[in-house]
């Protein structure tokens, strides 16, 4: 097994407890030079950013699928460059979005929305949805954790909305593993389904999203850096869950 394989190809290799925790570091580093060249490049962290880079979430993950079904066949299409590569693409548009907005005065995040819808139909065009039922069943299960998010008035609207992006990835988890014959790769939630069930990872994730959000409102006091986090931890559910469920609905694991 090559070093490049090691790290650069996790599905086939496993995520172990050093990968586990390189990848991890690199992901706050990241997390940190980002948001400084951000705050440079005066864009603010707000809902525009956020529908801005959504449509890449899922071409993200339909490329992933695309990887998966052989189709795809590169390290630039599997964790962590994967990541890399979304990022080189949403980053740059987004660069080419602020000099059209100081130029044209056409808000940045209109053309990068769009060109990232078209970017994410495109692998999309390439799968084919086969099962109905699977995407029932997550609709059925899922459907209860947006009733609740969406009457529970007393929590910022920010904090919802990243619980439910991380609850849609439990939720297609549980559904894959539970009803599909799907795998689970992740250290800590392979030991969790193992000693218990699939369902015990959605109320796990469940409480760990709450009490992070709740700790990085009581302890952060940057709160553009706060909405930061928090973005990046919807992205990541969005990432893991968007991924999930096109390979659920087009059962290529």
């Amino acid at each position: 097994m090559s070093l490049l394989d090691y790290f650069f190809h996790p599905k086939k290799t496993g995520y172990d407890i050093p990968k586990t925790l390189t990848y991890g570091i690199i992901f706050i580093l990241a997390i940190l030079l980002i948001f400084k060249i951000l705050k440079r490049l005066k864009v603010k962290i707000d809902k525009k950013l956020a529908l801005a880079i959504s449509p890449y979430i899922v071409f993200g993950g339909a490329i992933r699928v695309l990887q998966d079904a052989g189709i795809l066949n590169s390290y630039l299409f599997v964790t962590p460059g994967i990541y890399v590569f979304v990022f080189s693409i949403v980053f740059s548009l987004i660069l080419l979005g602020l000099l059209l907005e100081r130029k044209k005065g056409i808000p940045y995040f209109k053309p990068v929305f769009l060109i990232g819808i078209i970017l994410a139909a495109l692998p999309l065009a390439f799968l084919e949805i086969v099962n109905f039922y699977g995407i029932g069943l997550v609709i059925l299960f899922y459907l209860p954790w947006v009733l609740i998010f969406y009457f529970l008035k007393t929590w910022s609207l920010e904090n919802r909305l990243v619980t439910l992006v991380q609850m849609f990835d439990a939720t297609v988890t549980f559904t894959a593993l539970q009803f599909f014959g799907f795998g689970e790769q992740h250290i800590l939630p392979t030991l969790l389904i193992k000693l218990f069930s699939p369902v015990s990872f959605v109320f796990a994730k469940l409480i760990t999203v709450v009490l992070i959000l709740i700790l990085i409102d009581k302890f952060a006091e940057d709160k553009e850096f706060s909405r930061f986090l928090k973005l990046c931890i919807g992205i990541l559910g969005g990432a893991t869950g968007s991924r999930d469920f096109i390979a659920l609905a087009t059962l290529i694991a």
